[in-house]
């Protein structure tokens, strides 16, 4: 058994998983955690449970060809201080940490220095892979890290075990669930649905054994392995006949949430990254065409608080307690009008849930600017302006401006995009727009192909079936 010694050497404080409370004790674990406060300088904690929300970070990404690293290591130096100031317990990091699949050497020092100052401070973090991380290789130590309370969502295999914390109204679960696609979940119940068989397969030929070599002894394996063998049988037909396939997203992602063992009557946290049906997209994301990949908010009925990652606009669906926190900085124009935030997320009782937003100001911001080249040339135009920010210029002048972007850049270095808006180019705009057939998904073609065909349009059982083979195409072409 540990005492309160040991606990202290570990760097942990705040909110402990319910074992390592139980072992210092109450008394021992309330002074322990005194301490451990002064030494670190977080004052007194609130008495109930305080998450920061972050997702999409993007380590490493370049945003027209300009290096995002400078930028990251400062917004995430400010993250740090908000965690610090705001008292946090815990750290929800919802995917995308990475901005590639193999991501570049600075990307992964910056994540090191990062959940090393998080760290530091003994603040736990819980991280998941999205969809632009390689999950293999974010969980790669995973099982070591968590011995400093950082913990990342393994590989999916169908098996995920809830985090435990505890604070004055109790327990509450945080559930790690990666990135999922409908092959990952269809692979996982395939090898959960094998190892049942295996089992199945040990107690009944456990069951068949006999005891000794009289007759009667081997009369009873024998009705035993038949007895098995029949009840193995009756659970395969139940099962054939309750298993739905697992193609789509929604019914995938419904799937993986079934396999949880949620008890509702604890508060329960999920961190995830998918995209609900109803989330406002912005051009930086990666957009599945005709929203196959959408799921319903629904699914996630059983949590108190989803910590949600994919979207780069922070909002909320269906209720407050839904929500995406967004990237914390823009990582395209489509997003120059958003206020990059940090979420905290404060938890009481169960069904008290409270959400905030703390904005972040990054070191360069991203803005659009208008104008004819003589005004946004003008010293009286840009003397009051941050003239280092990532900027998208658009010249009114009939005339294009020969050199323009370099011209420009002497005075806006960080000039990232240049585009004219003149009657020429509203003239160009109109016949590209006249003469372009509105892009449609896959689904839309076939529905519109079977029209011809069959004067009638698609059932929901024939229009579902086709929208499963279009994924299970694209699936297989990944």
């Amino acid at each position: 058994m540990k005492n309160s010694g040991d606990a202290c050497n570990s760097r942990n404080y705040g909110f402990q998983k319910v074992e390592t409370r139980a072992t210092v004790g109450i008394t021992g674990f309330k002074k322990w955690r005194c301490l451990r406060q002064r030494e670190c300088g977080l004052g007194k904690k609130e008495a109930h449970m305080k998450l920061a929300h972050l997702s999409d970070l993007h380590l490493g990404k370049r945003v027209n060809e300009f290096s995002m690293t400078e930028d990251q290591r400062y917004i995430l130096k400010k993250i740090t201080e908000i965690i610090r100031q705001e008292q946090v317990q815990g750290v929800l990091i919802a995917g995308d940490v990475y901005d590639k699949t193999v991501p570049s050497a600075e990307a992964v020092e910056l994540l090191d220095e990062f959940l090393t100052g998080l760290s530091r401070l003994g603040v736990p973090v819980f991280l998941i892979s999205g969809n632009h991380d390689s999950a293999e290789r974010l969980a790669f130590g995973a099982r070591l890290m968590a011995g400093s309370r950082i913990y990342i969502s393994p590989v999916y295999n169908g098996k995920i075990a809830p985090v435990m914390l505890e604070d004055e109204y109790g327990e509450a679960a945080v559930w790690l669930l990666p990135f999922l696609k409908p092959a990952t979940v269809r692979s996982a119940l395939e090898g959960r649905r094998c190892e049942e068989m295996q089992e199945a397969a040990a107690v009944t030929a456990e069951a068949a054994r006999p005891a000794s070599t009289d007759e009667p002894a081997r009369l009873a394996g024998e009705d035993a392995t038949v007895a098995a063998a029949a009840e193995t049988g009756s659970a395969d037909e139940a099962a054939a006949e309750t298993e739905k396939p697992v193609s789509a997203y929604q019914t995938a992602l419904q799937a993986a949430v079934d396999l949880l063992e949620v008890d509702t009557a604890k508060r329960n946290i999920l961190v995830a990254h998918q995209f609900v049906t109803g989330a406002g997209r912005c051009d930086s994301e990666e957009v599945s065409v005709g929203g196959l990949d959408s799921v319903d908010a629904s699914v996630f009925a059983p949590f108190d608080y989803v910590a949600l990652g994919h979207i780069h606009g922070p909002q909320s669906i269906g209720r407050e307690t839904l929500r995406y926190c967004g990237t914390p900085l823009k990582y395209s124009f489509s997003e120059a009008s958003h206020q990059k935030s940090v979420t905290i997320v404060e938890l009481r009782e169960k069904g008290e849930v409270q959400v905030k937003a703390v904005p972040l100001v990054p070191l360069r911001d991203m803005r659009k600017l208008r104008g004819t080249y003589m005004e946004v040339t003008a010293r009286s135009f840009y003397e009051n302006q941050n003239t280092r920010d990532y900027l998208q210029i658009t010249l009114t002048d009939e005339e294009d401006v020969p050199n323009a972007m370099e011209k420009l850049r002497t005075i806006y270095p960080n000039l990232m995009r240049l585009e004219y808006d003149n009657r020429r180019t509203r003239s160009n705009r109109s016949v590209e727009a006249a003469s372009e057939e509105p892009e449609k998904s896959e689904l839309e073609l076939f529905e519109e192909f079977y029209r011809t065909q069959n004067n009638a349009d698609l059932s929901e059982v024939q229009r579902s079936f086709v929208e499963g083979l279009i994924q299970r195409q694209k699936e297989g072409m990944a």
